[in-house]
């Protein structure tokens, strides 16, 4: 049974499934219809100072994994009009990179500013954690309410502490564009 978080919870997920090794990020929305957006996944695999170690610790549709393949993004949904997660991230737990102590993920909309298009156009958006080896959803978040007018959305977090990986749900909506999270981890 999935546990279902809310805004700002967190769970251990080393704590919560046994012997947890693998797991993917499935991020889905359904855009209102009459709208066309362009929605991407993100990720940035952060050191112990919150910045990346290198450029290659960004990982989105134009760098698809991390230097040692522990974190694949499996590629760009343009459209978002498919059945299920629109956008997969795998995350191999095990074989993270030692340097990093935290993973944020996030989804921009892609010339949101430029086509003034935002997040209140979405309806149904979330973030799930699955257990790659087993296929049964660990935990959800689902975003209770719109974000009009933030072209960016911060989903949430992993976060390495004693050697655990704990999930945060964040919700947190922006304008900054990919660019301006790429300024802020550089």
């Amino acid at each position: 049974m999935s546990l279902k978080l809310r805004k700002g919870e967190s769970f251990n997920l080393s704590k919560g499934v046994n012997n947890l090794r693998k797991i993917y990020l499935g991020l889905g929305w359904e855009v209102i219809p009459g709208n066309h957006l362009d929605l991407d996944a993100s990720t940035f695999l952060l050191g112990e100072n919150g910045r990346l170690p290198a450029d290659e610790y960004f990982i989105f549709y134009n760098n698809l994994q991390s230097p040692t393949g522990s974190v694949v993004h499996k590629g760009d949904n343009r459209s978002g009009m498919s059945e299920g997660d629109d956008e997969v991230i795998l995350v191999n737990l095990h074989q993270m990179e030692l340097e990093v102590e935290e993973i944020v993920v996030l989804a921009t909309i892609h010339d949101g500013v430029e086509r003034k298009q935002h997040f209140g156009l979405l309806k149904q958006a979330y973030l799930r954690i699955v257990d790659a080896e087993t296929s049964s959803e660990i935990l959800r978040f689902d975003l209770d309410h719109l974000y009009p007018g933030f072209t960016d959305l911060e989903f949430g977090k992993l976060k390495k502490e004693n050697n655990q990986w704990i999930f945060q749900a964040v919700g947190m909506g922006s304008k900054i564009g990919l660019q301006g999270f790429v300024d802020m981890y550089v």
